[in-house]
Parts: structure tokens; C-alpha cells; sequence
């Protein structure tokens, strides 16, 4: 058999005096800029997406940069310098000093950028 393509209908309850209630929004809560009516703002709203530059550095991304960093070097020295105990031994130190140096020149950078955003510059 074949099925029938209808489009939901939604309940509408009826009062005592025969008004109609329609039932109010159930989904997520409206944003500010949807609340105003505004649908340009909105829009604007909506489509901004977050700048990841905007968020602070964590040692968590600094940390995968750093194991990255070391697998590299790591393979460089045993296909290039065929010294596979040699670096096996320095794979954590490698790894370790990039961490450090990503998490540190990641905030400075950072913190620059806050800066020149409080400033009033346009942060590009």
C-alpha cells in the first residue's frame, strides 16, 4: 500500500469561552537579537561564528601541538639519521619542550590580541 505524505497538525485546545489557545514556543530559548524582532539581527547573530583566537590557550592543545612536534621529529631522526635509540630516548624531552614553548607563545599571543581588542582595535 501506499503511504500518504500529511503534514502533522499541531493541537490547538480550545477555552471555555470557544477561544482558540494556541500553544507557545517549545523548542530552545529565543536569543536576544531573536526577542527583539529584529530578523536582520538575527541573521547577524546566527551567522557570526566564534573566533577561535578569541578563546585563551590551553595545555591541552598545547600538548597535542608538542606530541605532534615530537612523532615528527621522532620519525625525521630514525629515517633520515637511522638513530632509532637516540631518539626514542629524546621523544619525551622533544615533547615535553614544545609543549611548554606552545603553551607560553600561545598565550602571549593571547593576551597581545586582548589587549589590542580593549584598545579598540580591530583585532585582525
Amino acid at each position: 500500500m501506499a503511504q500518504t505524505k500529511r503534514k502533522r497538525q499541531t493541537k490547538h485546545r480550545g477555552n471555555a469561552a470557544g477561544e482558540v489557545e494556541v500553544r507557545g514556543r517549545t523548542g530552545r530559548k529565543p536569543t536576544a537579537a531573536e526577542k527583539s524582532g529584529n530578523p536582520r539581527e538575527a541573521a547577524k547573530a546566527k551567522a557570526k561564528p566564534l573566533d577561535k583566537r578569541d578563546q585563551p590557550p590551553t595545555w591541552r592543545s598545547a600538548f597535542i601541538r608538542g606530541m605532534v612536534a615530537g612523532i615528527i621529529f621522532l620519525l625525521i631522526i630514525i629515517v633520515l639519521l637511522n638513530q632509532s635509540k637516540n631518539a626514542i630516548s629524546l621523544f619525551p624531552i622533544v615533547t615535553a619542550g614544545y609543549t611548554v614553548v606552545t603553551y607560553y607563545s600561545d598565550r602571549f599571543i593571547y593576551r597581545r590580541r586582548q589587549l589590542k581588542k580593549a584598545k579598540g582595535g580591530a583585532g585582525k
